[in-house]
């Protein structure tokens, strides 16, 4: 009720500001979603869906698989009416999930090496990170060969099929980078 006539996306990760994960700084594991979300309720800990009288429960806070969905206000951002909504869209979660992941939990820095395993949007939000925090190579791992353009586009460097291979594509990455990669990113939902 709090939003309306406004342009928003919704966000897997909510932030009230007012706990103490949010006022931490350290991460927005937010107190005010977090025991109800992964039951799929709202934080008042209710439903707001329902079919033939039976509760339909939200998914992951924002119900996204939905053509109307409820969210949380603390679980939406507002969005300029001009920005491309095939791309906000994205910003939710599988761009901050990607880059995230790099920037925050990884921590890559200049001139490691990557393995980015499935091509979807995190696994190419990944290679935009590990790209933004200067990866000296980054290996795009697939079974479906037609991602391997957008993912070159992106700043892949090689791109691996493990199809093509007789042996474990761990064995095949080991030779192609003369022992390994620095980090290993596992994207394949």
């Amino acid at each position: 009720s709090c939003v309306s006539h406004t342009e928003v996306t919704p966000l897997y990760t909510a932030e009230c500001g007012e706990c103490k994960f949010c006022k931490s700084g350290k991460t927005n594991l937010c107190q005010a979603v977090r025991a109800t979300q992964g039951k799929g309720l709202m934080p008042d800990g209710t439903t707001r869906f329902s079919y033939n009288g039976e509760p339909v429960y939200h998914y992951m806070g924002t119900s996204t698989f939905s053509e109307y969905t409820v969210c949380a206000e603390i679980s939406l951002a507002k969005v300029t009416p001009q920005a491309p909504r095939d791309k906000v869209c994205l910003l939710g979660c599988g761009v901050t999930t990607g880059i995230g992941a790099v920037h925050n939990t990884a921590k890559v820095k200049a001139g490691d090496t990557v393995a980015v395993f499935g091509l979807g949007g995190i696994g190419l939000a990944v290679i935009q990170g590990a790209v933004q925090a200067k990866a000296g190579r980054i290996l795009a791992v697939d079974t479906n060969p037609e991602k391997f353009t957008l993912a070159g586009e992106m700043g892949a460097t090689d791109f691996i099929n493990p199809n093509d291979y007789d042996k474990p594509i761990q064995d095949v990455i080991v030779e192609l980078t003369d022992g390994g990669v620095d980090f290993s990113f596992e994207c394949i939902g």
